[in-house]
């Protein structure tokens, strides 16, 4: 069975954003505009690429990154030298600048995790990375956890009333800018 490893940049208080910024908040771009760089903390993103099998994004991240990824040849030769599938019920056909396989739903999301291959990586996508933990089918996560609290934005967590689920953590790094590496694996 594959690892499903659900990746993002999140402030102290659960906001996840792309790193550049998103519309729609007043504090869109904090990734990169709150706190000082520091290329250590982005390691991690470097080694995803290099140890996934597989990428697994929703349609909105899909249609965000598709014609912009292709392009950045050497930032994501990895993600873009990867199989790719869009878990989307309304995608009717593939970005062919950065071609992916559709899946329709979770459980066809769970039937890829039951082939062979390398881990799955999940970018962005914060609604389906909600959909994946509440249906039970994250396995690890990748946290780069910025010192902010943001109020409003797009979560990393559903509020769904569910079973607990309990995490151990598996690798951690605090960084120069405060940033934190917090690397979790789901307890089963």
């Amino acid at each position: 069975m594959r690892t499903l490893i659900v990746t993002a940049f999140v402030s102290l208080d659960g906001v996840m954003e792309a790193p550049g910024g998103e519309p729609g908040y007043r504090n869109t771009g904090w990734t990169f505009k709150a706190v000082e760089f520091d290329e250590a903390a982005y390691e991690i993103k470097g080694r995803e690429q290099d140890e996934a099998g597989a990428l697994l994004i929703g349609r909105r991240s899909y249609e965000a990154f598709a014609p912009v990824w292709p392009t950045m040849t050497e930032e994501f030769a990895g993600y873009n030298a990867m199989p790719r599938y869009v878990v989307s019920t309304t995608l009717t056909e593939q970005d062919e600048r950065w071609p992916a396989t559709i899946l329709r739903s979770l459980d066809d999301v769970a039937a890829l995790k039951e082939t062979e291959g390398g881990p799955i990586i999940v970018n962005g996508s914060s609604t389906l990375a909600q959909g994946l933990a509440d249906a039970g089918l994250v396995d690890r996560y990748h946290l780069l956890v910025f010192p902010l609290l943001l109020g409003a934005g797009k979560r990393l967590f559903s509020d769904t009333d569910k079973d607990l689920t309990k995490l151990k953590l598996v690798e951690h790094e605090v960084y120069s800018n405060g940033v934190q590496k917090q690397v979790f694996d789901v307890v089963r």
